[in-house]
């Protein structure tokens, strides 16, 4: 695959040297040793080959844990193309081994700029697959705008972002979706760990791998309390600070507050803020009020999927100054004097400034996304252009394996007491 490396004057990976490609290799089999429901997948899929002949698109994060999943998928039979979803996602070392050593075509860069960030995309829609896997909906909207040809052959695709559905469900809204998609995303063995326990440790875990300011004693504030907005309160929180959440969703904004957060309007906490998080998936949540109002010094971020959560242009163009601090971190000094300290151009801070989620919660969104590929392939012909949910029995065969893998059984319920959930005649007795 030392091709995909150079072709014409782009480059399609950063390095294919045998160093790289051993370091990504190891980094690989490192993550699948807490991979244990995709490995159980990746066996039955290898002995039974359910998606044989099927080209799949993947634009997702380039890391050891998204590599184990193209594993399992080529192992079902699939020819798979892997680009990156974020300029800064990517492990260069992973690309490599993919690339050279696991004979997958794989489009990604570290830090490549947004032209590469396309070609990269229309390098995998080149295949024209038949089924496409997203994380932020980039893939499935270039198609749907400019790469209108391939979609013909496309029988479905998965979403696995908060961010990417959202763009999903305004599409099929519109009308303008033109094939199935499931929403690997809103699946409970996703959400209620990946986005909680995974983004609440890899987004403070790239704050401090940037910084290595301490996090105690210090006053965060995240915006949104969805999944992903209550595990990074909960981890800050765990580590001494103390925190604000902001939110539009009057029901959310209840919930922080009883679970013993301060809630309040953005510009108020801005006043208070060390260090803001933001986790909405919407746009210009930290903006111009936002800015003027904040403390001398603070620190912004983002953990949602793409940097347009934070007004950054407006940032360029009023700051006095700007310099670099160190890799990463940016520093602008506004016309009244503030700093504001920038982490990792706005982009997902725990993917580019650390990790990514750990091996252990990635096991259950990646062992989604495989069963989804399964299943696109079983039904997607009876499904209508759509945004679908990931079917119960799937999310429950996630859960049913994640607990095996650790060891824990759980009780069944008797014939009796599944007779006398699915009646109504018995009442007080």
């Amino acid at each position: 695959m030392a091709d995909c490396a150079n072709k014409g004057a782009m480059r399609f990976v950063a390095s294919t040297d045998a160093a790289t490609v051993a370091a990504g290799c190891d980094r690989i089999e490192w993550a699948d040793r807490d991979m244990p429901v995709l490995a159980s997948i990746r066996e039955r899929f290898a002995r039974e080959r359910p998606l044989e002949g099927m080209r799949v698109c993947a634009c997702l994060h380039v890391t050891s844990e998204t590599a184990n999943l193209v594993r399992t998928l080529k192992a079902g039979g699939a020819d798979v193309v892997l680009c990156a979803s974020n300029p800064l996602s990517t492990q260069d070392d992973v690309a490599a081994a993919l690339n050279e050593h696991y004979g997958v075509r794989t489009y990604a860069i570290k830090g490549e700029d947004t032209a590469t960030y396309y070609a990269h995309i229309d390098a995998a829609i080149d295949q024209r697959p038949h089924i496409t896997m997203d994380d932020g909906a980039d893939v499935v909207g270039r198609i749907h705008a400019s790469r209108t040809e391939v979609l013909e052959g496309i029988i479905g695709g998965t979403e696995e972002t908060t961010t990417g559905v959202v763009r999903l469900s305004a599409m099929a809204a519109d009308g303008a979706l033109r094939y199935p998609i499931v929403a690997v995303n809103d699946a409970r063995t996703k959400h209620f760990f990946d986005n909680r326990y995974g983004t609440g440790q890899s987004t403070l875990d790239g704050v401090v791998r940037a910084t290595n300011r301490l996090l105690a004693g210090r006053t965060l504030v995240v915006s949104g309390y969805g999944w992903c907005g209550r595990g990074v309160a909960a981890r800050a929180c765990g580590a001494g600070m103390r925190v604000i959440v902001c939110e539009v969703d009057p029901l959310k904004a209840l919930e922080a507050h009883m679970d013993g957060f301060r809630v309040m309007p953005s510009v108020e906490a801005a006043r208070e803020c060390d260090v803001w998080i933001t986790v909405t998936g919407d746009i210009n949540v930290v903006d111009e009020a936002e800015f003027l109002a904040m403390k001398d010094g603070a620190i912004v971020c983002n953990s949602g999927h793409f940097n347009s959560e934070i007004n950054i242009p407006w940032l360029e163009a009023s700051a006095a100054e700007r310099r670099t601090l160190k890799p990463l971190v940016e520093e602008f000094v506004l016309e009244n004097g503030k700093r504001v300290i920038l982490l990792a151009e706005g982009r997902l801070v725990n993917l580019s400034a650390a990790e990514g989620h750990p091996a252990e919660v990635m096991d259950m969104s990646f062992a989604n996304q495989a069963l989804c590929a399964e299943y696109l392939v079983q039904r997607a012909a009876g499904l209508a252009p759509g945004v679908y949910p990931v079917p119960d029995e799937l999310d429950d065969e996630v859960a049913r394996l994640k607990l095996a893998s650790l060891g824990v059984r759980i009780d069944t319920l008797s014939g009796e007491q599944r007779r006398y959930l699915m009646s109504w005649q018995m009442g007080t007795v």
